[in-house]
């Protein structure tokens, strides 16, 4: 019961970035540039899908909610870090250090499942394209985006909800924002069920997730192989490589950051910036390259932009 304190308070520390002398504001104010950068990005992929009819189709309803889970995991984390790294008090109330904690995971697992949907309807798009009209149905849109909130809602609450029958004696969140990992360190019961359930939990997303991936873009990789339109190749392979591309980066990171929580000689700084690049990185690349990277949004932006411009 080393460095144990019993005199539990509702008020949280966090332990803060060292930050040298004269870069406060400068960290302060890029992180400002890069949230609002993130949300005119998100928002204005959202309302596109919303307000135009031509990307009211299977492969847009699904790509929904991927800038709107962007924006959860984004402003459940940064703008409190910069709160904090402006006005150095890093203090969080318990219950707030929960939701953002809960938010952060949804958002994590969020990911995972939206880019297996992804790459499904990708999937059916290439490899079986006269039929794809009947495959994704409406009614079958509705039950893989239901399937992709309610599978990450369920195993996120379960994995919070262990935390209830475990005592609390620490004030000190070991990070700069709030996680499972981080919570489950302010108690001083035994965490050996949480910890494995955690750790099933996390095999299962990835499991699900790298299954559907991996045979949807095999799949795919031999349709082109098969195929002698050199356009349709050249059309799924971007599309691939972009989607592969943020999943390689989510999990590499991701990977990293779980990791360090069971080894004590990862640097806690380092610790810290891997943690938030889960955050930034696909909230940031995402309505590029699902935005301006797919012909469709990138020239309905465009046509909407002029038609806004010229107008006035």
């Amino acid at each position: 019961m080393e460095n144990v304190s019993f005199n539990v308070t509702f008020e949280l520390t966090l332990d803060p970035f060292f930050i040298p002398p004269g870069g406060k504001y400068p960290i302060f104010f890029l992180g400002v540039v890069i949230y609002l950068f993130c949300v005119f990005c998100n928002l204005t992929l959202l309302v596109l899908i919303i307000m135009q009819k031509n990307l009211h189709k299977p492969m847009y309803f699904i790509l929904f909610s991927l800038p709107l889970n962007d924006l959860v995991g984004i402003t459940a984390m940064l703008p409190k870090v910069l709160s904090d790294i402006i006005t150095e008090t890093n203090k969080v109330l318990y219950p707030l250090c929960v939701l953002q904690g809960f938010l952060l995971h949804m958002y994590g697992g969020g990911v995972l499942f939206i880019l297996a949907a992804m790459a499904f309807d990708r999937y059916v798009a290439i490899c079986k394209p006269l039929r794809y009209s009947a495959i994704m149905t409406p009614r079958l849109v509705v039950v893989i985006i239901s399937l992709v909130w309610g599978l990450d809602s369920v195993l996120i609450i379960s994995l919070f909800s262990l935390q209830t029958r475990l005592p609390r004696c620490r004030n000190s969140i070991l990070n700069v924002f709030c996680d499972n990992p981080s919570l489950l360190k302010l108690t001083c019961g035994d965490t050996t069920v949480n910890n494995v359930f955690g750790l099933f939990n996390t095999a299962i997303m990835q499991i699900i997730s790298v299954s559907i991936q991996v045979y949807s873009y095999v799949k795919i990789l031999f349709a082109c192989l098969v195929t002698r339109k050199s356009d349709t190749k050249n059309k799924a392979i971007n599309t691939c490589l972009a989607q592969l591309a943020i999943f390689i980066i989510f999990e590499i990171v991701g990977t990293f950051t779980i990791l360090s929580h069971r080894f004590k000689n990862v640097s806690a700084d380092l610790q810290k910036i891997m943690g938030m690049l889960i955050f930034l990185v696909p909230p940031l690349l995402n309505p590029i390259v699902y935005g301006l990277n797919t012909n469709e949004v990138r020239n309905t932006f465009f046509k909407v932009f002029k038609t806004k411009v010229f107008a006035k």
